[in-house]
């Protein structure tokens, strides 16, 4: 087995790619000569390099070479802002297009592609959205729920065309990863006593170690086309950000926000991010998702892969226990 791993210097990639080489599988990574690998560590020596970029064709045929199954976790998250749904686009879209027609040229194995519960689709009167669910236009879906989808649209072709892929969708994923990038920033503004507010919703959460045994369970066990929702607590906020703050020992935020209240905040942040040309550290996207509650089941990883999922009250002391003594 020869493996690739696309977006292998972020969160989940670089926690997969760690458990490959840990495993003693030959794993190549590909990713752009810019890329940091402080997630990496150690591992960055222990894997083949193939520079290049999911939105450059050329560079991921080249990297699919002697590949026989691909873990596929290259993805742009996006900031929320208008400006950015270009980037969504020809990352998480065309990227993963890129990614199955090399798949398919190379006669590739197995291909386990990364997509989020997102893709899922959020409507006002969901309750409990699992791997059945068909995605509806709605303006709860943001434009990186809508490329996550359309990613996944591009895989499903792959499998029309006789490509052996399966699919798994991580919720909200917690891990130590880099300061200011993902939930890093929310447990960062938590410890550090900067999140004066709760907002009034709810989402469900992951381990970032538990996405990573997903993936590898999922090359394993998955069915063909399959989805699988890897995902542990559906929790309110003020209970995900109340555990992190009893982590790390810290006061929890003691008011919640309402979401007319949010809706104008975010519409000034946009604003002065607009005239700073800067990103917005809080959105009208951002602001809408925080304020409802969306529930995820995992029933079919925990039954067909065989997943476990910690409680987020271990993954918050993980949390604590690796971020002591940073400021």
């Amino acid at each position: 087995m020869k493996i690739l791993v696309t977006g292998a210097t972020g969160l989940v990639g670089s926690t997969l790619t760690r458990r490959l080489v840990e495993q003693g599988a030959s794993v190549r990574i590909l990713h752009r000569p810019t890329s940091r690998m402080d997630l990496l560590g150690e591992v960055a020596g222990h894997v083949e390099h193939a520079p290049g970029d999911v939105t450059d064709p050329e560079s991921v045929a080249a990297a699919m070479r002697g590949i026989t199954h691909v873990y596929h976790a290259a993805a742009h998250l996006g900031t929320g802002s208008r400006r950015d749904e270009a980037t969504l686009f020809r990352v998480n879209v065309a990227g993963t297009a890129h990614v199955v027609d090399a798949a398919l040229s190379e006669g590739i194995e197995r291909l386990v592609h990364t997509s989020s519960i997102a893709a899922l689709g959020r409507m006002p009167d969901d309750d409990v959205l699992d791997e059945t669910a068909e995605w509806r236009p709605s303006p709860l879906n943001t434009p990186y729920a809508v490329s996550k989808h359309r990613a996944e649209m591009e895989v499903y072709r792959g499998i029309a065309e006789g490509l052996d892929a399966v699919l798994v969708n991580p919720s909200l994923i917690f891990g130590v990863g880099r300061p200011g990038e993902n939930t890093r920033q929310i447990v960062d503004r938590v410890r550090r006593g900067r999140m004066p507010a709760v907002p009034a919703g709810g989402t469900c959460v992951v381990d970032v170690e538990d996405v990573a045994a997903g993936h590898l369970l999922a090359m394993a066990r998955g069915e063909t086309g399959a989805r699988y929702v890897l995902g542990s607590e559906n929790l309110t906020w003020r209970a995900i950000l109340g555990t992190l703050a009893e982590a790390f020992g810290v006061a929890p935020p003691r008011l919640t926000l309402p979401p007319g209240l949010a809706m104008v905040l975010a519409t000034g942040a946009e604003a002065a991010a607009w005239l700073t040309r800067t990103r917005p550290r809080f959105t009208r996207q951002l602001a809408r998702s925080t304020a409802r509650v969306h529930r995820y089941g995992n029933r079919r990883s925990i039954e067909e892969l065989g997943c476990s999922f910690r409680p987020f009250a271990e993954t918050a002391r993980r949390l604590a226990e690796a971020l002591a003594g940073e400021g």
